[in-house]
């Protein structure tokens, strides 16, 4: 049966993306660009979570509030910006090659239940990696959990037609600062329910409190998008006009980000001011809002990462290699990293001259009553960071090789 052979491929044209085709089902090759990429943020990660748990002035302020932070420590937190947006990004394109040898039907259930899986992985795992309390008296809703939804959504979202699915990935990205101004306060249900579609908070329920730190309207449109984006790595497409694309869009994206931000157009709640010099006003401008994204904040980021995917498809060396091993398992190098980072603290803890029970949370640990007055310089951060990525790169190129000789025969790995 002809059915058995080929696979329906839907590709939109866009900018000379091809329509839709009939391709072999033969294995693509892997695209070394994405997981370079998706490497460069994991290790970037690393940074953000090692800060959190051992920067002293992470329990006092917010590294990017102009009235107490300093240049470095500002892009210290600025750069992991990346982070999020690029992760759910490639993760959506991730979806899309996936789905390229499947029929439409298994990509679905595949990203239903892979996003199931991730929103368990959240609460359960990754929860008792960040507080070493199986009492689970807290749950942070972060980035685990916001791809995992999207997962879930986008596993119908895929069915929509192509242009319907860009035309509503643009709309959740640039339209949901819209709804800025609307406030539900409270510990009720519905309070929940809006922070968990655009406004963060915490809430407190019986034992248990959630932090939602991910609000899902615009990542489910960052992964929607990253989705469509796909189709210009489909191995039929034709690499230098998917650099061409890439860059066009990529600049596009800055200026856009530059256009709106320089007015206090639109796209952020968070507006720039001159500052006491040239750098802080600089600052200020690079201020844009994280939780949930705004435009501004997403313009900013995607940006420069389709550049990144423009400019980055070329040979591996023996450098972006090892990066690479990183973007090749991003979620094992998440569970591990924060398990290690947190081990890491205990004895931090003892030297500080606190208990091991202090690290055994309740909440955010730079929010921790117990942990006052606890944490170390920045320079002592960047040393931990550093050897946190240098001690999993070993680990990570073990994972890496057993999941490619493993994955035809052992489907669970496909939800690593």
């Amino acid at each position: 049966m002809i059915e058995k052979s080929v696979t329906r491929n839907p590709v939109v044209t866009m900018h000379g993306l091809p329509t839709n085709v009939i391709s072999i089902t033969t294995k693509p090759r892997r695209l070394e660009s994405i997981d370079f990429l998706r490497g460069v943020i994991m290790i970037i990660m690393a940074l953000d979570h090692t800060r959190d748990y051992f920067h002293n002035d992470a329990f006092l302020y917010s590294p990017t509030d102009l009235a107490h932070t300093n240049v470095f420590l500002f892009f210290t937190r600025w750069i992991t910006h990346y982070c999020a947006p690029v992760f759910v990004f490639l993760a959506g394109i991730s979806a899309y090659l996936y789905g390229i040898k499947r029929t439409r039907k298994a990509l679905s259930i595949f990203l239903f239940t892979r996003g199931i899986w991730l929103v368990f992985a959240e609460l359960f795992i990754i929860s008792l990696e960040r507080t070493f309390n199986p009492s689970y008296p807290f749950f942070n809703l972060q980035v685990i959990f916001a791809i995992g939804v999207s997962m879930i959504l986008l596993s119908a979202i895929i069915w929509l037609r192509r242009n319907f699915l860009l035309a509503l990935s643009i709309l959740l990205i640039a339209a949901h600062n819209l709804l800025d101004k609307v406030h539900v306060p409270g510990d009720s249900l519905q309070s929940f329910s809006w922070a968990l579609l655009h406004e963060p908070g915490h809430f407190i329920f019986g034992r248990f409190s959630f932090s939602v730190h991910y609000p899902l309207l615009p990542w489910i449109g960052i992964m929607g998008l990253g989705y469509y984006l796909g189709s210009l790595y489909a191995q039929s497409f034709d690499p230098g006009k998917r650099r061409k694309f890439l860059l066009s869009m990529g600049f596009a994206a800055i200026a856009l980000f530059i256009l709106l931000r320089s007015g206090n157009w639109y796209g952020d709640a968070a507006r720039w001011s001159q500052q006491k010099n040239n750098v802080f006003s600089l600052l200020s401008f690079l201020n844009v809002t994280k939780y949930p994204p705004s435009l501004l904040y997403t313009l900013m980021t995607l940006g420069p990462a389709l550049i990144f995917l423009a400019l980055t498809e070329r040979p591996l060396n023996a450098m972006t290699e090892k990066i690479t091993v990183f973007g090749r398992v991003p979620m094992f190098y998440y569970l591990t990293h924060i398990l290690l980072i947190h081990l890491l603290a205990l004895p931090g803890a003892i030297i500080s001259g606190y208990k091991l029970a202090d690290m055994v949370l309740t909440t955010r640990v730079n929010s921790s009553p117990e942990l006052k007055g606890y944490g170390f310089d920045l320079g002592i951060v960047y040393i931990i960071w550093i050897g946190v990525v240098l001690f999993l790169y070993p680990f990570c190129k073990w994972f890496d090789r057993y999941k490619r000789t493993h994955q035809a025969t052992k489907k669970w790995l496909s939800y690593l």
